[in-house]
């Protein structure tokens, strides 16, 4: 986020087509003082972020923009997690008449209140409403018209029945066509439906107009049906939320909400019950389902000590939990808030269609208009009222629906099972650029290994004993939660006197400057000594050293042996399966321990003795040997590789879901510590990539084809309204397939 912005989001309820959405997010981008918008069609979210100076104006003309765009929407600001208020100028938009009565029966409890009074305004939106009336209202103007064709009136009657059909069936269509040609946005569905139907009453073909805009109504009915079904899909996938606490307060246990607990209270949660907040373990013991936050099959065992998630299911057994964090900050929080707005970084095939659409409908609409008028005055034999009527099918075949509505379900819908294998990604941008991954580079330690460091040899030098040297080396590292430090100061077993450590100074890439009961001690790499001019030993052994001195005397040093992860073997072979060329590994660790590890995966390069401007410059040299379309990911712990997470085309952070600067700084989180998850992420990136391009190339296929029959006289109204509705519900039921969770 710029420095010195705020950020705000929205519930949009009522918005129910995604074309709708796109018109929102333009307009509201254009707003002075905003520096980005979002629209998220699937969360039905708006995201804005504003300059501060320009925050109360920016919010009152969004507002406005909204509620110019499309009157039925409301927004409501979300301003805690899970807690909404409505906008400063809700009151009006509930006061003011929708024109038409559909009560949106949405599925938060707070617009059931205004169903009565709260219509609709847009065909799109017909899930989640009174299908019920749709059908009566469709169902009477589809029973008028067959009537009209079976007593095969004619003149002034057939005209009037058919005519009083047409407005039952889609008054509102033409209602909001002339409403938003009034706005200024002529070229919508809107405008196309309304402009064909009319067309065809106005060369005599009462019951085809009536006819059409029957069944397109109904298409837009099962249309909005087959969005609803992903939008319930992708709402279900992510259904990770804990309703409640079990507060305990001395004996009693009070039901509270999550948002209601603060760090250090006890809560108590039962068999089958989720976590509700990140915590550890006091008293009790059970089998944790981890699979919504992991995706884990397998339980995990968590008794006294153990932290526990926020999203892990309860499994057996009662167990009482010490709350670590608010709800706000906890790893379900996070989650949500990351996959909720992954849709602010959009993809580029997202973009490219957004602006296709935008400039397609308005040529469709040039082109019918000089198919309707030209060949009659060229052709001889041509007659108007012929090239008319196939201009309107032309102009029925143009609404670009099937491309905004299924291509952003698409990719959320990857990005829903991507969070459901453990993988938070940032944005369907990361999740694109995945399929062009040539070079993929990790860190080591805590990333390829396990980073839990054992001491596997204390070498003192002459005069010093190996309980000496334990000692100052714990005292030094006494303030450092680097792995290394945490090995040390296990290995020494004992309680450090604090009062006894001054002058602590932690050297980047180097080690520890710090003083210890009055004597300056030094700890750290071959690198230090060297800085310090201090002469060392160099280590037979394999494994990483740390070196100590004391008041510029070598003191010795101990070597620490950190272990492989099960899966990393696994991990570089599924990468080099999938057709990742080089494999990278960059680490500050001794070139003795990193070419041991690298030779036992088969990583294709190894840098050695690194320091975090070093792996910069390492990212940067592989950046100009690849090609400008080839992505490199660098894949770290998340805690020291912030640098490098950020400078790589994409940054992975392993197990970084307690790490801020881990979330801050990485495109994509791994919340368990499995290399093997880059090969599943980029997997499902692949699929994604080919179920969007699926319906690219099968809605432009079949309108191309639609298009050219319709020129020519083949097509009727009935095949164009198939291509419009027919293909935007299949494209929308193949974006349902992203979902799926590849195991």
């Amino acid at each position: 986020m710029i420095q010195g912005s705020v950020k705000r989001q929205w519930t949009l309820e009522g918005l129910h087509c995604a074309n709708c959405a796109m018109k929102i997010e333009d307009k509201v981008k254009k707003i002075e003082g905003v520096s980005a918008c979002s629209v998220n069609f699937a969360m039905k979210t708006l995201t804005m972020e504003t300059e501060e100076a320009y925050m109360e104006s920016a919010l009152l003309e969004a507002e406005r923009a909204v509620k110019a765009l499309e009157p039925n929407v409301k927004l409501q600001e979300i301003i805690a997690k899970g807690k909404q208020k409505p906008s400063p100028n809700s009151s009006h938009t509930h006061a003011e008449g929708h024109e038409h009565g559909q009560p949106e029966a949405d599925e938060h409890s707070h617009t059931h209140e205004q169903a009565d009074a709260d219509g609709h305004g847009h065909s799109h939106e017909h899930g989640e409403g009174n299908t019920r009336r749709i059908l009566l209202r469709l169902g009477g103007g589809g029973i008028l018209a067959a009537a009209g064709m079976l007593l095969q009136l004619s003149g002034l009657l057939e005209l009037l029945i058919f005519l009083a059909a047409y407005l039952i069936v889609g008054g509102e269509v033409v209602w909001r066509a002339a409403r938003n040609i009034v706005r200024g946005q002529v070229f919508d569905e809107n405008f196309l439906m309304a402009v064909a139907t009319i067309g065809a009453f106005a060369i005599g073909e009462y019951p085809e107009g009536v006819a059409v805009m029957l069944f397109y109504q109904i298409g837009e009915l099962f249309q909005g049906l087959a969005v609803n079904k992903s939008r319930r899909s992708i709402t279900a996938l992510m259904d990770i939320r804990p309703e409640f606490a079990f507060l305990k307060i001395g004996e009693e246990l009070k039901k509270v909400s999550p948002e209601d607990v603060s760090i250090g209270d006890i809560i108590v949660v039962k068999p089958g019950e989720k976590v509700p907040l990140d915590g550890t373990i006091l008293q009790g013991s059970a089998m944790m389902d981890t699979s919504a936050l992991t995706g884990e099959s397998v339980p995990r065992s968590a008794g006294p000590g153990s932290a526990v998630l926020s999203g892990f299911i309860n499994r057996n057994g009662v167990i009482t939990i010490e709350v670590t964090q608010t709800f706000g900050e906890s790893a379900v929080s996070k989650i949500l808030e990351l996959v909720q707005n992954a849709s602010s970084n959009k993809a580029k095939t997202e973009n490219f269609i957004t602006k296709f659409a935008r400039g397609y409908t308005p040529v469709v609409v040039i082109t019918a208009l000089l198919l309707a008028t030209l060949p009659p005055l060229f052709i001889s034999g041509a007659t108007f009222t012929d090239w008319i009527y196939r201009a309107l099918v032309f102009l029925v075949i143009s609404c670009p629906c099937a491309l905004v509505v299924s291509i952003p379900l698409g990719f959320f819908g990857g990005i829903g099972a991507a969070s459901k294998s453990g993988i938070l990604i940032k944005g369907s941008n990361f999740l694109e650029a995945l399929n062009d991954v040539k070079v993929v580079v990790f860190d080591k330690t805590g990333t390829l290994t396990k980073g839990q460091f054992n001491v596997t040899g204390i070498y003192p030098a002459e005069g010093k004993s190996e309980s000496e040297l334990l000692r100052v080396a714990a005292y030094a590292e006494s303030h450092s939660n680097h792995p290394i430090a945490e090995s040390i100061r296990a290995a020494y077993g004992e309680s450090i006197a604090k009062e006894g450590i001054l002058d602590y100074n932690e050297i980047s890439g180097h080690g520890i400057a710090v003083t210890v009961d009055g004597k300056a001690v030094l700890a750290g790499n071959a690198r230090l000594m060297e800085r310090e001019g201090i002469s060392y030993k160099v280590p037979g052994q394999s494994g990483t050293v740390v070196h100590i001195a004391i008041d510029k005397q070598y003191g010795g040093y101990l070597v620490i042996a950190d272990e492989v992860k099960d899966d990393s073997l696994r991990a570089i072979q599924a990468l080099k399966a999938l057709g990742i060329r080089r494999t990278v590994m960059l680490t500050g660790d001794a070139a003795s321990v990193a070419e041991a590890v690298g030779k036992q995966l088969g990583v294709d390069e190894v840098h050695a003795e690194l320091l975090p401007q070093h792996k910069v410059e390492a990212i940067e040299r592989l950046e100009g040997q690849k090609s400008a379309k080839e992505k490199i990911v660098f894949v770290g712990d998340g805690i020291n590789d912030t640098p490098v997470l950020a400078r790589a085309d994409i940054g992975i952070a392993m197990g970084g879901l307690g790490s801020d600067a881990a979330i801050e700084a990485a495109d994509i989180v791994i919340m368990t510590d499995e290399p093997s998850k880059i090969a599943v992420a980029i997997g499902i990136a692949k699929r994604t990539r080919a179920i969007v391009w699926q319906n690219i190339i099968f809605a432009l296929g079949v309108k191309v084809v639609f298009l050219v029959l319709g020129a020519f006289g083949i097509a009727t109204m009935w095949e164009a309204v198939f291509s419009d509705v027919g293909v935007t519900i299949l494209a929308v039921l193949n974006s349902v397939r992203a979902l799926k969770v590849l195991k």
